[in-house]
């Protein structure tokens, strides 16, 4: 078989492994083998190892000749998918490929070969005569079929049995049995691993985000290997699983690594690149959600989420003067593109209130400076009477130095005169710090808002603290 090519997958051909016909041949000895082990059970020992070494060398060659052949018949995009870094083109490009054909590929190889390696340990385990329980199949052929003189061609019960033709019920040592046996499937089956991993990484390398649609499949295979025969098999299942979320964990590392290179880039003003591109990965990601992957998923969201944010504080912080408007502009791009996927996706539901709450502490901010800086006099007297409340009496503040009822006359003579252009000059500064048009008008509500009621508490400590002293009603 090994010697013939055209048993194999060759160029334009995927050709399905069939080992119908080697079986049968195999069963002619199945008898033979069970009353060797009734006579001298060291005597299989040598015969598993040699069955073990023949076989593993035509399955792997299978393997390898069906994954390289599936690699190169399968059509996928020649540049790799770009996500958080590059221009917006790039990222855009990147994004809308279609590359389920890669992980089309990879559900191939599982679902030809699966069941393959499990039908084989099961095969070789009662065709060498282990006394596992668990590998006699429900279902399978009853003994009185023989007793009663039938001979069906297609019995194929390899149940172990005694000299007189009666089943033997296995022994007390199973977990030793099973011991060996799983001993001998690692040496049945060891190597194929390697082309299932190739698989994996060339997936990887077309779209990392295809990690999360193999990681589902997977999942699904390892939920269906319960038989002790298919233990390899579940640790195969299980390998592919770790290498599969370590590869993922690369991707999502070198994607912080990308975003935390715009600290480099000093000053910089106007909604970050990686924001945007955030919100089309995530519902890429989404997209490819299979099996039980959310927790692989919400680990990836975490981390680069925690890094965007940490990237853009502290780029907000490499310029004080224009850092809550950074702040303001990209935390509010951040909940507008993640709306949606916010409301059906718990960890991001998490992340935009996070981001909500920076928002809203950075607005604050914001407005408390404009509001001081053009109405500085105003709300410098109010802070200097707060503080004295502390310390003496209300009613001796109006014969303190600075804050006397004349003081107070001339704060609000220099400051509500011109209040029209005092306001109109708020409007332009706000309007001329934003990038954002559209966040304009609500964060002008907010300010305007803001600015009537600090003057409201201004208007109720003069009315506390300075009894009828004449003053502009808040109405007005």
């Amino acid at each position: 078989m090994i010697s013939d090519k055209s048993y194999f997958s060759q160029r334009g051909q995927l050709k399905r492994p069939d080992h119908a016909d080697l079986r049968y041949k195999c069963r002619t000895y199945a008898r033979l083998l069970q009353h060797l082990k009734s006579l001298d059970k060291s005597c299989l020992g040598p015969l598993r190892k040699a069955y073990c070494q023949s076989l593993n060398l035509l399955l792997r060659r299978e393997a390898r000749e069906f994954a390289n052949e599936l690699r190169a018949s399968t059509k996928a995009p020649k540049n790799p998918a770009v996500w958080l870094e590059g221009s917006n083109n790039a990222g855009q490009n990147g994004s809308s490929a279609d590359t389920s054909t890669v992980s089309d590929a990879y559900s191939k190889m599982l679902t030809i070969f699966i069941p393959l390696l499990v039908d084989e340990s099961s095969f070789f385990a009662h065709f060498m005569c282990f006394e596992v329980p668990a590998l006699v199949p429900a279902g399978a052929p009853n003994v009185n079929k023989r007793r009663s003189g039938a001979n069906d061609p297609d019995d194929d019960d390899l149940s172990l049995m005694d000299p007189d033709g009666n089943d033997i019920k296995p022994a007390d040592n199973t977990s030793v049995e099973l011991g060996t046996l799983n001993d001998a499937l690692q040496e049945l089956l060891d190597g194929i691993q390697e082309d299932f991993y190739a698989v994996v990484d060339w997936a990887y390398k077309i779209d990392p985000l295809r990690c999360i649609s193999m990681h589902g499949i997977t999942e699904r295979y390892l939920s269906g290997q319960k038989a002790d025969a298919a233990g390899f098999v579940r640790k195969l299942l299980d390998d592919l699983e770790s290498r599969i979320s370590v590869q993922f964990s690369r991707f999502i590392d070198e994607a912080c690594h990308q975003i935390e290179r715009n600290e480099r880039n000093v000053r910089q003003t106007g909604i970050l690149a990686y924001i945007p591109r955030f919100a089309v990965l995530a519902s890429r990601m989404e997209q490819y959600i299979q099996g039980q992957s959310r927790d692989l998923i919400d680990k990836a969201y975490t981390k680069l989420v925690s890094t965007m944010f940490t990237t853009l504080e502290k780029i907000a912080q490499s310029d004080p003067k224009t850092a809550d408007i950074v702040l303001i502009e990209n935390y509010a791009a951040f909940q507008n593109s993640l709306y949606d996927l916010a409301n059906v996706v718990p960890t991001l539901a998490k992340f935009y209130h996070q981001a909500s709450e920076s928002y809203e502490q950075a607005c604050t901010r914001h407005i408390s400076s404009l509001i001081y800086l053009q109405f500085e006099r105003l709300f410098q007297f109010s802070r200097k009477v707060d503080e004295l409340t502390y310390t003496i009496a209300a009613e001796e503040i109006p014969f303190q130095l600075g804050l006397s009822k004349t003081d107070l006359r001339r704060v609000l003579k220099s400051s509500l005169s011109g209040i029209d252009k005092s306001i109109g000059a708020m409007y332009r500064r706000l309007q001329k710090t934003l990038t954002s048009d559209e966040l304009f008008p609500s964060l002008w509500d907010k300010c305007k808002k803001e600015f009537l009621d600090k003057y409201e508490s201004f208007v109720q400590m003069v009315t506390r603290i300075y009894g009828n002293e004449p003053i502009m009603p808040v109405a007005e």
